[in-house]
């Protein structure tokens, strides 16, 4: 299904390539007369400054995307491109002053290799280039002007007044055309693809490479081979063990990268899960979606022009749907919508997750989602609608740590509607533990854990009828830490800083002494305050029957959120109820 409805999308992108061409960062263009002579190095490039999330501008150098002829990766030996290259094979250059041996031996292989083509071709255009090549000296290019612009990159070929690379004119299109079909029907195995049904020849490998995975080789992976004969089955060797036609093979990569490609916001990077959206039909949903899984909505006055305008757009689709709306501008709520979860693993990519369901579904997941992380105590700054890149980072002290698996499968609980990784509960309570505080994040990670996958139907604020001890053992613990703190001003460690771990998981060795410990807070406080928090401490000891001396994961959850809660209420300003009018 995944290769099915990657083939299918193909046909909705207009401007990917067709067969034999591949999409490539272009840094140069060399300008030739239509005598064949170099006139001069254009670059292909532009700086675009970009404004990071600390404020500051940042300038970063853009390359132009081209469609050039491709015939696959390179490997170690000497190949050179059709109309394309790098420095060393279209002009012998590697930012040396003289070329050494292997260099020059590359652009030899780049002039034979367009020299042999050029009586087939029979275009004016394309003869140029072959003059330029047959007299370029390689020695000469140190000394170019422009020669700057050739990096690392690569170059293409462009005739002086003409706007046109020579790779896009027609006739040089018609011949490549010819090459492609030539090429795949030498040797090629003869089979029913499994994408489309059809006959047709095989793809020995699925190619263009899939590229912009991060984790993955730069220079592409696969998402289909067999690297070994265990892997195989009846004979057929490589990927003919999944028949897939060379033209679909193809397609199915070309769409996947279009899809990667970070200019047109359809995938996000969730820890190291590259996830990709796309809808059956053009949708608004699909260029939404990857802006509300990046990050959080943030507040629309921290946004300036367009970035405002976006932000609130989505500000006001996900308050849609966390009050269980569905968003019109969205689109169609019957629409098929597709999401595709991919890590690396070496020279080729693990499938972490693959989900197909509907517009209509998958904004009621994150219904769901939103409705178990809500919690009171969000400040102004922090995020109303998390995104798992927000959520994450709370589960380490560095996000480089971020468990390699975690991303992907909080990402399918939340498409998915199923309960959360218990992975996510039990790195956040160590966090808690060894961070002796919790914070508003944390404590809807918690709830969310708590309320989706043991069935506690914990409240979003302090809930003092809730049935469990350990969430009125973090309570208590509270009002300790806030009787500590009011009765000894300026005190350097508190005793959530000395306790929190201990208490939260085995309370019976530490609450004892804690209940001594306060009753000498209280005996320093004034009368009136020190009667309302007897009153409060016994209302919530009555809700104890003992302290155990050791809390289950579960357990430590509760005890996170009683803590939490009553920490809230602790420090939130009680409104005097207004006085009734008095009738005259």
């Amino acid at each position: 299904m995944i290769l099915k409805a990657l083939n299918y999308f193909y046909d909705r992108i207009p401007d990917l390539p067709p067969a034999g061409y591949s999409p490539q960062k272009v840094g140069f263009s060399l300008v030739i007369t239509p005598e064949g002579k170099l006139l001069q190095i254009d670059a292909e490039t532009w700086e675009e400054e970009v404004v990071q999330k600390n404020g500051k501008v940042k300038t970063f150098t853009r390359n132009k995307i081209l469609q050039l002829p491709y015939e696959g990766d390179r490997t170690s030996g000497i190949r050179a491109n059709f109309l394309f290259d790098s420095g060393k094979y279209l002009l012998g250059y590697d930012g040396q002053p003289t070329p050494a041996p292997r260099i020059v031996e590359c652009f030899e292989a780049c002039r034979a290799r367009h020299l042999a083509a050029e009586k087939e071709i029979d275009s004016p255009e394309f003869s140029a280039i072959c003059r330029f090549l047959e007299s370029w000296d390689p020695a000469q290019a140190s000394s170019l002007p422009g020669i700057e612009h050739v990096g690392t990159s690569f170059g293409v070929f462009k005739i002086a007044l003409q706007k046109k690379f020579v790779h896009e004119l027609p006739k040089v299109r018609t011949w490549w055309a010819k090459q492609v079909a030539s090429k795949s029907d030498e040797k090629a195995i003869i089979g029913t693809c499994l994408i489309t049904g059809e006959e047709g020849p095989l793809a020995e490998l699925h190619a263009p490479k899939i590229k912009n995975v991060p984790g993955a080789q730069s220079a592409g992976a696969l998402l289909v081979s067999f690297n070994a004969s265990a892997y195989e089955s009846y004979g057929k060797a490589s990927s003919y063990n999944a028949p897939v036609s060379q033209d679909a093979a193809f397609r199915y990569c070309t769409a996947l990268n279009w899809l990667l490609d970070r200019q047109n916001k359809r995938s996000v990077l969730i820890g190291d899960t590259t996830v990709v959206f796309w809808t059956e039909t053009p949708t608004p949903a699909e260029n939404l979606f990857a802006s509300m899984f990046d990050s959080g909505a943030a507040p629309v006055a921290e946004q300036e022009g367009e970035d405002k305008g976006l932000a609130s757009g989505l500000e006001t689709i996900l308050k849609a749907i966390a009050k269980g709306a569905y968003p019109p501008e969205l689109g169609d709520a019957d629409t098929p919508f597709y999401v595709l979860g991919l890590a690396p693993n070496a020279s080729r990519l693990s499938v972490r997750f693959w989900h197909q369901s509907t517009l209509g579904k998958l904004v009621h997941n994150l219904h769901d989602h939103f409705r178990d992380l809500e919690i009171v105590g969000r400040r102004d700054w922090e995020p109303e609608f998390p995104s798992p890149r927000d959520l994450l980072p709370e589960t380490v002290r560095d996000a480089k740590d971020i468990p390699p698996l975690l991303g992907g499968a909080l990402m399918r609980a939340i498409l998915l509607g199923s309960p959360y990784p218990e992975m996510l509960l039990v790195a956040i309570l160590r966090r808690i533990r060894v961070e002796q505080n919790i914070n508003y994040l944390k404590a809807a990670i918690v709830k969310a854990c708590l309320n989706r996958n043991h069935q506690k139907e914990v409240s979003m604020s302090l809930d003092l009828a809730n049935p469990d001890a350990a969430y009125h053992m973090g309570r208590l613990f509270a009002v300790f830490d806030k009787c500590h703190t009011d009765a000894i001003q300026g005190v350097n460690a508190s005793i959530k800083d000395r306790y929190f771990g201990a208490a939260s998981a085995t309370p019976g060795s530490v609450f004892p002494r804690l209940i001594r410990m306060n009753q000498h807070h209280i005996g320093k406080m004034e009368i009136g305050q020190a009667t309302y928090y007897e009153k409060l401490l016994q209302s919530i000891c009555d809700k104890i029957q003992k302290f155990p001396s050791h809390l289950s994961l579960e357990q430590q959850g509760l005890f996170a959120l009683g803590y939490y809660h009553q920490r809230q209420d602790l420090y939130t300003k009680k409104t005097k109820p207004e006085p009734e009018a008095v009738s005259v």
